[in-house]
């Protein structure tokens, strides 16, 4: 600590490290803060905001920016939880870039702009777009693929969001032919041109904002300021600006920050993990920590947060060997780091399901149990090796296997073919099962049609069957063919492949019959058409795959498999324990943390995946593995040659010594906390119980403690083992 410039603000629960110190008082004007995962980012930048307050900044004059609402809840609390007080805190601009981006844009556009803030409110626009593109490209412009399903407009969403986030679309391509351009930015030629008339309807034809989706009025903002507008002479007069996650910060957000800092009398803090960069396709990348910034501001300064207060040494220190750099942990925790192994995907369920139960025997709550998986195509086995154990689970915000597109084309055909479509008792998962239908049978129908049939099959599930009688539809104006059936080789095969399956004997084996309508339906080469990427398709494929594995396993007849899907969709959709356990891609658990992890299918051909970049698959698995609290799991082949290669790089023989002498270290040094405590075993369910009852909350350590001259008795159900 400077002795001469100390401190001015003292933060209630926790004493700072020296590293969060010297950042409170950082006094660049840019400041990079490189942080490890779990440590304690966000309370870091709250510190650094009680310091400005402590020496008179006006909270008016500070903003804090996160990339998620989420996120922007976080800080709040975090300020609250170091001391800052409530109604100070309500006078900081605590906004996610989206938030700052719409308010800002409000000084100009007015309140009457719409805002979708689910993409399910951007269908009739996309449709719109698709129809407009049709207008003005069908019968110019060779491969021209115009579907209107839920597949195909979620990819587009997705593919114009890319475009957004990496300002792509203000790329000098004027003199490029359609083509060209669509290859240059590396998108598919249909997405590309839609998301021309995509915004054409969106700003009206240039002369403003109609409506936003998510992310648009940071695209909007973005597109001001870099193209001359002088909307950032309106920006309020903030003296300290700060950013949350900084690994997530795309090209349209890049420059807003630009905007803020270039102001001469604006201060810059953010926090962000170089190593935690996952979101690629939403443009992120650590370029901008580890160039992007410095080029800019060649005389900021970087301090780091090597400190993770998630879990203790023993998974501290074998991140640290698998990432290559410093990572320290104070906690007197020993969090555990357990394999198991497997030969096949149904002993890999059976090895998760072993470790939950295990779990649940060690005294612990289930809703502290995460099985994070490398994609979705993974979760069948588990899920239904969960279902036969009884064991509830939950799958936010990943749809359970048995709604995946691909799981309800092929329910939708046994359907037809069973004359069972009643048998599916949620309409919601009737009207997905002919959004599939129609995906996978690249049949092209206007969404209206669509909705007039999903209305009437509701009331009438028995005429399912029908909509592969729905005749071709023509529009005036339209070239022939648009919107009517896009393959008609894959239509005709479906539709015989429905002549087939009615005539086989419904008693036979049912992954025998599965496997042969996989194929008469030509399901593989489907995929590969539908999806703009390989490895989606592949995952498509794989999904199938471990359907066909979980029929040939249960010994059914057709008949018998049919009514077990749908009894195990009753189970899924029944009323949940709260205290469940979470099955989650990766990618949707980061900033997230969880007492147990169990990672599963951790081989050659999984994760790291083949077809994916190196660097982002081991920062994947970075994600996942950091975060566990008490214990991590790690499921992996019997057959050492075909493990995963990140096992081998937590030198876990070397990292575990050096650990269980951290350790030791950490529990002979209680000075570290402000008082002597006793910590509790309290989860967010008993936090008003335990705090009612007079215990404290440590922020640092994010844990719940009483002081040792308390009287216990009231706390022996979470005092610590």
């Amino acid at each position: 600590m400077n002795q001469s410039n100390p401190p001015r603000f003292t933060p209630q629960g926790l004493i700072p490290t020296a590293e969060q110190t010297a950042i409170q008082l950082a006094q660049s004007k840019v400041v990079l803060i490189d942080a490890n995962a779990g440590a304690a980012k966000t309370t870091t930048l709250a510190l650094r905001i009680g310091e400005a307050l402590a020496r008179k900044l006006a909270p008016e004059q500070i903003l804090a920016l996160t990339f998620t609402p989420e996120a922007r809840e976080v800080l709040r609390r975090r300020l609250l939880q170091v001391g800052v007080p409530q109604v100070t805190i309500d006078r900081i601009a605590v906004l996610s870039f989206e938030d700052f981006a719409a308010w800002m844009l409000d000084l100009t556009d007015g309140d009457n702009l719409r805002q979708c803030r689910d993409v399910r409110a951007l269908k009739n626009y996309a449709l719109q777009a698709i129809d407009h593109t049709a207008e003005r490209y069908a019968g110019r412009v060779d491969g021209l693929e115009l579907h209107t399903h839920s597949l195909a407009l979620s990819q587009f969403l997705d593919v114009q969001l890319n475009l957004k986030a990496t300002m792509a679309l203000d790329a000098d391509v004027e003199l490029m032919g359609m083509e060209e351009a669509a290859e240059t930015l590396g998108v598919p030629l249909t997405d590309y041109l839609t998301t021309l008339e995509y915004e054409r309807l969106r700003l009206d034809g240039g002369a403003g904002a109609m409506f936003r989706g998510p992310f648009d009025a940071t695209y909007d903002l973005a597109c001001n300021l870099h193209g001359g507008g002088r909307l950032a002479e309106q920006f309020p007069d903030y003296r300290l600006v700060l950013c949350d996650e900084l690994h997530d910060l795309n090209e349209a957000a890049f420059r807003i920050l630009d905007a803020l800092i270039d102001r001469p009398q604006c201060y810059f803090v953010g926090a962000g993990d170089k190593d935690q960069v996952i979101y690629a396709r939403l443009g992120a990348s650590d370029e901008y920590l580890n160039r992007r910034f410095a080029e800019r501001y060649p005389k900021l300064q970087r301090y780091p947060l090597t400190q993770t207060w998630r879990h203790g040494p023993h998974l501290a220190y074998a991140m640290a060997e698998f990432k290559q750099k410093p990572v320290e942990s104070q906690l007197p925790l020993h969090t555990e780091i357990q394999q198991a192994h497997y030969g096949n995907a149904a002993e890999c369920a059976q090895r998760v399901v072993a470790a939950v139960r295990q779990w649940k025997a060690d005294g612990y709550d289930l809703d502290g149990c995460a099985i994070l998986i490398r994609d979705r195509h993974q979760s069948m086995a588990i899920e239904n090796a969960l279902i036969e154990a009884d064991i509830d689970y939950r799958t936010p915000p990943m749809a359970g296997y048995l709604q995946r597109d691909e799981i309800l084309f092929l329910r939708g055909l046994l359907a037809i073919a069973l004359k069972d479509f009643a048998a599916v008792k949620s309409e919601q998962v009737r009207t997905a099962i002919v959004d599939a239908l129609v995906a996978f049978s690249e049949m092209k129908f206007s969404a209206h049609s669509m909705d007039n049939f999903k209305q009437q099959i509701l009331k009438s599930p028995d005429l399912l069957g029908e909509l592969f009688l729905i005749e071709d539809e023509r529009r005036d104006g339209v070239v022939p063919g648009y919107r009517d059936v896009a393959s008609e080789g894959t239509k005709r095969a479906v539709i015989a492949a429905l002549a087939w399956l009615a005539e086989v004997d419904k008693d036979a084996p049912a992954a025998a019959v599965l496997t042969e309508l996989c194929e008469r339906v030509q399901l593989a080469a489907t995929a590969r058409r539908i999806f703009v990427r390989a490895y989606d398709a592949g995952v498509i494929n794989k999904s199938i795959a471990s359907l066909l594995e979980a029929a040939a396993a249960s010994g059914q007849s057709l008949r018998e498999f049919w009514s077990a899907v749908n009894a195990r969709e009753a189970f899924v959709r029944r009323k949940r324990d709260r205290k469940s356990v979470l099955i989650e891609c990766v990618a949707n658990a980061k900033g997230k943390e969880f007492d147990h992890v169990i990672l599963p299918f951790l081989q050659d051909d999984e994760f790291p995946h083949p077809m994916q970049p190196r660097r982002e698959e081991e920062n994947l698995f970075y994600v996942a593995a950091t975060r566990a609290r008490a214990r991590l799991t790690l499921l992996s082949p019997a057959d050492t040659a075909r493990r995963s290669g990140f096992i081998a790089q937590m030198r876990l023989l070397k990292s575990s010594a050096a650990a269980t002498t951290a350790l030791a270290r950490n529990e002979r040094a209680p000075a570290a906390a402000p008082a002597a405590r006793r910590y509790l075993n309290a989860g967010f369910q008993d936090k008003d119980t335990v705090k009612a009852l007079g215990a404290k909350f440590d922020i640092a350590r994010r844990a719940w403690y009483v002081e040792n001259d308390a009287d216990l008795t009231p706390f022996s159900p979470w005092l610590k083992k």
